[in-house]
């Protein structure tokens, strides 16, 4: 039965009403909103949290979900990459594919998302809610990616393996994939084939040696975690990210210590997406005492505002 807190207990933390005021940093601005409650209160927390699992030195597992290098938070995850604060990225194919793109040069432009999508198909323009991308774009990207596969050998190698190989033949600095090969930061991506780079891959195994092994990447990662030091997730969206980096610690005798996790999606859906990091602690994922926190916004505004805060306490300390 749940624990019932006594009446003192209930009324003990009065909401605080925020005070804003001009020439804020982005951390004086949460602090501001830390005695609030709904989506604000839950944001100021899951600065504290990050503030905490990156301060204590814990192993850092990054998710990320959805569409966020095409809508501009390529270059955040890419900086906390080269600043050490990732360990461990899994991602999708599509993050990756555009990734790719930006690191030609090639740019994802502002649009709108009210507007006549077969004007746009008939201007040679893909839609990604507002932002838009050049479909003449795709054959850049193919011919860059056949180059790459061009080089990677036949031996059997792991999807990771394939994605620091693609990083190692990226020249943009600002490139997530060449920040995790500089930086020896393992970037996994297990549903690669869900992507361009995945279609580009199979059109190029039929005349060509390409041998990546699906299975092979599960050992690295079960070892990681292994070896993790107060293992932290933060999770940017859900889907295959997310489950790829629980379902790893599944199997080992440790629990995640911090999660976090941004996302639009609500659990009654019973979808992982959405589900609640306390559902996580029953499968033994997420730790009993673990410090935890789900923000319902959308990712593009609560991730550059929790890095940003959390960036501005680690410097003071």
């Amino acid at each position: 039965m749940e624990h019932c807190h006594s009446h003192g207990e209930k009324l003990q933390n009065p909401i605080k009403q925020a005070k804003i005021t001009e020439n804020m940093s982005v951390d004086e601005l949460v602090c501001a909103i830390d005695g609030c409650a709904f989506g604000a209160g839950k944001l100021a927390d899951a600065v504290d949290i990050y503030t905490e699992m990156l301060a204590n030195g814990s192993t850092s597992f990054f998710g990320l979900a959805g569409a966020m290098v095409p809508a501009g938070m390529r270059q955040i995850v890419t900086d906390l990459i080269y600043d050490g604060y990732i360990d461990v990225l899994v991602t999708t194919g599509a993050n990756m594919v555009h990734e790719i793109v930006e690191s030609m040069g090639l740019h994802h432009y502002k649009g709108c998302a009210d507007c006549d999508d077969i004007e746009l198909k008939h201007d040679e323009i893909n839609r990604i809610y507002d932002v838009y991308l050049p479909e003449p774009y795709f054959v850049d990207f193919e011919e860059k990616l056949k180059a790459i596969l061009s080089d990677v050998g036949t031996e059997t190698i792991s999807i990771r393996e394939f994605m620091t190989h693609l990083g190692n033949n990226i020249d943009d600095k600002d490139s997530i994939l060449r920040a995790a090969a500089d930086m020896n930061v393992p970037v996994y991506c297990p549903a690669i084939q869900d992507s361009m780079i995945g279609l580009q891959a199979w059109l190029y195994k039929q005349n060509n040696a390409l041998n990546v092994d699906a299975f092979s990447d599960m050992k690295e990662i079960i070892d990681i975690c292994y070896e993790a030091k107060d293992p932290g997730a933060v999770l940017i969206g859900g889907g295959v990210p997310k489950n790829y980096i629980f379902q790893s610690m599944l199997i080992t005798h440790q629990e995640f210590e911090y999660a976090i996790q941004l996302t639009m999606d609500t659990p009654e859906t019973g979808g992982l997406s959405g589900a609640t990091l306390d559902e996580a602690r029953s499968w033994g994922k997420v730790s009993e005492t673990a410090r935890s926190v789900t923000v319902h916004s959308d990712a593009t505004i609560t991730l550059p505002i929790m890095v940003a805060a959390a960036r501005s306490r680690l410097a003071n300390k």
